[in-house]
């Protein structure tokens, strides 16, 4: 992580918390699915694990080419912002969810 601005670091992180997020809503939705069949439950499974694969792509850019947004503070701070919004989607999701 040398060299990868405040920003980036920030972006990196909640990255790696949504991960996380979506690992656990992948298991309920997961149990869920085994026990009731259902077409939703099916499409929730889908879209954690969609999710998640971005999210870790998105790791992967950002410790291996950490200069791809190094020209723009701009941009920087868009990657933050998505994925801050992503982490507070996620967390309501998961809240919900757990419920």
């Amino acid at each position: 992580m040398a060299g990868m601005t405040p920003w980036l670091m920030a972006a990196t992180a909640l990255s790696g918390l949504n991960v996380l997020l979506l690992a656990a809503l992948a298991v309920i939705w997961g149990r869920n699915y085994r026990q009731f069949q259902s077409p939703m439950t099916l499409g929730l499974l889908t879209f954690a694990v969609v999710l998640a694969v971005e999210n870790v792509i998105a790791l992967y850019f950002f410790f291996s080419m950490g200069m791809l947004y190094a020209d723009s503070g701009t941009a920087q701070a868009a990657v933050l912002a998505m994925r801050t919004l992503q982490f507070i989607a996620l967390v309501v999701l998961t809240a919900v969810t757990a419920r």
